[in-house]
């Protein structure tokens, strides 16, 4: 699944890999990891300048918003990969899955039996989805099955992900230190040149293409397309993949600033649907995935296609250093 800014608003339809998207909400999200709504699609048509520039500055705010939100990216706390039968979740850094110390040393057990994980609480140990108390054990759905069961413990949560063959569980603090930190990006200033028509090219069927993950595994997903646009006289061209039901684009791109000015494995950016051919794509609105900021996302990469051979010198810049990876 692609991770996408915005978890809190859609899951990309792909294949665990991601999105987020979502999104924090970020980045679809793909999160999806849910990623998964998107973080801003790009304009229908150009606008003047004046105005213009007011749109971007309310895609940044709304963007802001995702990530300080208290389901967003920031609040990611740990990963663990399950191992098949019982994996002790609780503070102690002797279980499997380790939970911030606010949370008793042994809060419960992970049965997993393939891709079926069930939760057993230890008694006297409050656990809750959706406001009820858990008394019995409780099969979990992942989040590869559109929205996975939510496990709280005060402002700590967790839930079961899947990627590929491997089964984890992500953990959440609504009261994370990274999250009380974060005040704000750095972007590049607003280019409207950046706003591009670009042609749409459908492939009839969609072909496959391999998107690799940060944990190394590759999944062939379907293209829908390719986005073909001009810049100072030479052509490009990405290979999209679906942003949703309606049609929309998601572009997983990289390009010559990547690890100077921004994040040094890419950027998402997102795109409404085609129409006659045609497509408005904004590079003011490309925007980081997960992995700048957490350790604990499993971001896709842009396949080597998408890798432009120019400046994209437009949309969000990297945040911090960036994190390494947790496989």
């Amino acid at each position: 699944m692609v991770e996408n800014p915005d978890p809190s608003r859609r899951f990309r339809r792909l294949s665990a890999l991601l999105v987020a998207a979502a999104l924090l909400g970020a980045g679809r999200s793909h999160a999806a990891d849910t990623a998964d709504a998107p973080a801003a699609a790009a304009k229908a048509a150009p606008a003047k300048p004046a105005s213009y520039a007011q749109e971007i500055e309310a895609w940044r705010q709304d963007r802001f918003k995702g990530l300080k939100d208290e389901n967003g990216w920031f609040t990611l706390v740990g990963l663990f990969w399950l191992d098949e039968g019982e994996n002790r979740f609780g503070s102690d850094p002797r279980g499997k899955v380790i939970l911030p110390e606010k949370v008793p040393a042994v809060a419960g057990t992970l049965v997993r039996k393939g891709d079926v994980v069930t939760a057993k609480v230890e008694p006297g140990v409050v656990v809750t989805v959706d406001g009820q108390p858990v008394t019995e054990p409780l099969e979990l759905k992942v989040d590869a099955s559109g929205k996975p069961t939510v496990l709280h413990l005060g402002s700590v949560s967790f839930f079961v992900i899947k990627r590929g063959d491997r089964v984890g569980v992500r953990v959440k603090d609504s009261q994370s230190p990274a999250l009380a930190a974060f005040h704000g990006l750095d972007y590049f200033p607003v280019a409207p040149a950046w706003h591009v028509a670009a042609r749409f090219e459908p492939y009839t069927p969609p072909k496959k293409i391999p998107i690799a993950n940060i944990l190394g595994q590759v999944a062939d997903e379907p293209s829908p397309g390719a986005v073909v646009f001009d810049w100072q006289g030479k052509t490009y061209r990405l290979d999209a993949l679906s942003g949703g039901d309606d049609g929309s684009l998601f572009l997983i791109f990289a390009d010559q600033t990547n690890g100077k000015e921004t994040y040094g494995a890419g950027r998402f950016l997102d795109a409404p649907a085609p129409k006659d051919g045609k497509v408005r794509v904004d590079f003011n609105t490309a925007y980081n995935p997960p992995c700048a900021f957490t350790a604990f996302a499993t971001c896709p990469l842009p396949p080597a296609q998408n890798r432009l051979a120019l400046r994209v010198e437009a949309g969000e810049k990297k945040y911090g250093e960036g994190h390494a990876p947790v496989h």
